[in-house]
């Protein structure tokens, strides 16, 4: 089955961590484009944080696990973490002895600084940013918390949190999203937009927050190196990211 549209992660699945881009991951997706299926990204990445593509225009950016979703031209859907509950996370940092990060749809700003989030913020290419003006980013439009933060930290980090959710991928480090929000959401939204059939989409991705957007697609195919929680539901799997495990699933499978 050719799909219309593919919805990709960035990070260990077209993008090893910590590495650069590998050119038969651009020519993959050169050729993907080249024969008429939709590009999309579907990331836990900021809008600043996309790393360049050459000769690559993506349909769709599915930012912040799906909070912040656009193409070139429009906004296509935003979800919002509700003020109380930032007031709350905020507090709960604290206590944890941890700072804490906020995304907006322009700006990424920390209220200081420990090495599990400096780690966290190099594996996107973004140096932190501890800002002077915190307090006033955290009375506007968040999309996205991020904080160190390990499993055994999970229920202290959203103590008496409502509306918003852990979206993690790496395991010294957490998203938070909106409560009602993810990569699957998202992808429904996308999916909407365009009006294509779910039967006819496709993702690839690597870590636990991919999860709901395999569930939202017809096909998700996990990369080798991803964890065993979405191997679990995916329909399929491909070569690591190292070994460039898009490219060789799309060519094997007649896409390119």
């Amino acid at each position: 089955m050719k799909p219309r549209i593919i919805f990709f992660d960035i990070d260990g699945t077209l993008v090893p961590l910590k590495e650069g881009i590998r050119p038969r991951t651009v020519e993959a997706l050169q050729k993907l484009r080249q024969n008429g299926i939709r590009l999309c990204i579907a990331t836990g990445r900021t809008p600043m944080e996309m790393p360049k593509f050459e000769g690559v225009t993506f349909d769709a950016l599915l930012t912040y696990n799906g909070s912040y979703c656009f193409t070139p031209e429009r906004d296509i859907f935003k979800n919002l973490i509700p003020k109380e509950d930032i007031v709350t996370l905020r507090r709960n940092a604290a206590a944890l002895g941890r700072p804490l990060a906020l995304a907006t749809d322009s700006r990424l700003v920390a209220n200081g600084t420990e090495p599990d989030l400096e780690e966290y913020f190099a594996i996107g290419g973004v140096k932190l940013v501890v800002a002077d003006d915190f307090d006033e980013v955290a009375q506007g439009e968040v999309f996205q918390v991020l904080m160190g933060g390990r499993e055994e930290e999970y229920p202290a980090i959203l103590n008496d949190v409502t509306h918003a959710k852990i979206a993690a991928w790496w395991d010294r480090a957490v998203d938070i999203i909106p409560a009602n929000g993810g990569k699957g959401v998202a992808v429904e939204k996308v999916l909407e937009f365009y009006g294509i059939d779910k039967a006819d989409s496709m993702a690839f991705g690597d870590g636990n927050n991919d999860i709901e957007m395999f569930g939202a697609v017809g096909t998700g195919v996990a990369m080798a190196n991803a964890s065993d929680r979405l191997k679990a539901v995916s329909a399929d799997t491909c070569r690591d990211v190292k070994e460039d495990g898009v490219y060789w699933y799309c060519l094997e499978h007649g896409l390119l």
